[in-house]
């Protein structure tokens, strides 16, 4: 099992220290065995909000974790305890992973592991950020970045995204759509989205794309147009790629992009189909449009990506769909 550690000190904001439990503190979603062991690490007793709890380790057991969360830090403006900074860089220095959720890309800060590095934190802070750790370059704009080793998530929602990707990244596509449907969110959002769309998430019959978005999910074998989406919204090309921009925060030749290649990511781990079929079930065409995106898009080719999440290795592609490299153009 993955060893997770969830660092937890006075201070932190209860919200994404309890999302952080319930993705990796809960069992295997299909009752598979493979998870992770989550440890609270903290010391002594903590209060987080109006919560109090006991950890199960000190500090220094950030230290020897595959992966170390760090929830949102509730008061920007008082510095992150020196024993919580010491911890998370230590870890970090022994091959550890670590996350912040929130505004606990502060911590991170704290500890210098953004310093050179891309990362983001709530949309309200990021001028904060900005101005005090000058060495970090601060994306307002994206939902969170994956900067290799070290990573970033906006504030609140964008806290479950950064943490269904890192069950992406370790245990492939179906399971992370597995979770997500367990905990009633959606399944992906890329980390390259705006933080601040007029509708993120268009409520059923609430948007004028309501519709449109699974009747072109089940079509992805099929070569859509714009034209066609426009078509079947029954509005104008223009009028669409507007409501798009305003659902979703990006056009609808990259969404369609990035729902096809999310596809192929879950046939090439659930299935024996040939990357040729593959390529068909998913509108690509051919094998080698297929391979061209796929590769340009999550880092590596589409037999490799297979062989990955078939043997559980721990090797993991060096960039995932949307994530640290913006959206993906046609």
């Amino acid at each position: 099992m993955t060893a997770v550690a969830l660092a937890v000190t006075d201070g932190m904001l209860h919200f994404e220290l309890a999302l952080a439990c319930e993705v990796f503190g809960s069992h295997a979603p299909g009752g598979g065995d493979s998870w992770y062991r989550l440890s609270l690490c903290g010391p002594d007793a903590v209060r987080a909000g109006r919560f109090r709890l006991e950890p199960d380790l000190g500090l220094d057991g950030l230290v020897g974790a595959h992966t170390v969360i760090v929830p949102g830090w509730a008061d920007i403006d008082q510095a992150p305890p020196a024993d919580l900074v010491d911890a998370v860089r230590a870890a970090h220095e022994a091959g550890a992973r670590v996350a912040s959720l929130c505004t606990g890309a502060f911590v991170l800060a704290a500890a210098g592991l953004l310093d050179g590095r891309r990362a983001t934190t709530h949309w309200a802070h990021t001028q904060e950020l900005t101005e005090r750790h000058p060495r970090v370059t601060v994306d307002p704009d994206v939902l969170y970045v994956d900067d290799d080793t070290v990573l970033t998530s906006a504030g609140k929602a964008a806290a479950m995204d950064l943490c269904l990707h890192l069950v992406r990244l370790d245990h492939g596509s179906a399971v992370a759509n597995t979770l997500a449907r367990r905990l009633v969110v959606p399944p992906h959002r890329d980390g390259g989205q705006a933080q601040f769309v007029t509708t993120p998430v268009p409520a059923p019959g609430g948007h004028p794309l309501a519709d449109l978005f699974p009747w072109a999910m089940r079509r992805l074998d099929r070569p859509l147009t714009v034209e066609d989406l426009a078509r079947q919204a029954r509005m104008s090309s223009r009028h669409l790629g507007r409501h798009f921009k305003s659902a979703t925060g990006t056009t609808p030749l990259q969404w369609l992009l990035a729902q096809r290649i999310r596809r192929a990511q879950e046939l090439l781990e659930t299935t024996d189909d040939t990357v040729d079929a593959i390529a068909a079930a998913t509108g690509m065409g051919t094998a080698t449009t297929l391979r061209r995106h796929f590769h340009r898009t999550v880092g590596v080719p589409p037999d490799a990506y297979r062989r990955t999440f078939r043997t559980r290795s721990g090797t993991r592609p060096k960039a995932q769909l949307g994530v640290a490299q913006g959206l993906i153009g046609d």
